[in-house]
């Protein structure tokens, strides 16, 4: 009985470290963007590199490390293609936080905020 117990413990701790990565192929979502910057420059994200505000990169939930997606804010028409090297948003209701620069050539520094349209882009 210990043994099984042990056992089912150990498939719960493999379970919860298990990826939660989703296939980025066609992922096509609409949703809010933030961003991030000087505050986190020079800090590890979640892929082990140094986070550079300037840089035309992305945290996102699920999306692989490396995939690079088109982000479009959909009140202006402006696109971005950022690369995912971060997981986040840490805030609710966010789909995508993007380095400073990306969301400076979306034109969202002013609002911080902006309702975007994001595409996988095929390798």
């Amino acid at each position: 009985m210990k043994r099984l117990l042990a056992a089912l413990a150990l498939l719960s701790l493999l379970a919860g470290c298990a990826s939660h990565e989703i296939d980025p192929r066609g992922y096509d979502e609409t949703g809010m963007a933030s961003y991030y910057g000087a505050k986190h420059q020079g800090k590890r994200t979640a892929s082990g590199e140094p986070f550079n505000q300037h840089a035309l990169t992305a945290a996102h939930r699920q999306l692989p490390f490396g995939t690079r997606v088109k982000v479009t804010n959909l009140a202006n028409d402006k696109s971005v293609i950022v690369r995912v090297n971060d997981r986040g948003p840490h805030t609710r209701g966010r789909l995508i936080d993007l380095s400073r620069d990306a969301a400076a050539q979306l034109g969202m520094l002013q609002n911080g905020t902006a309702r975007v349209r994001i595409q996988s882009l095929d390798d």
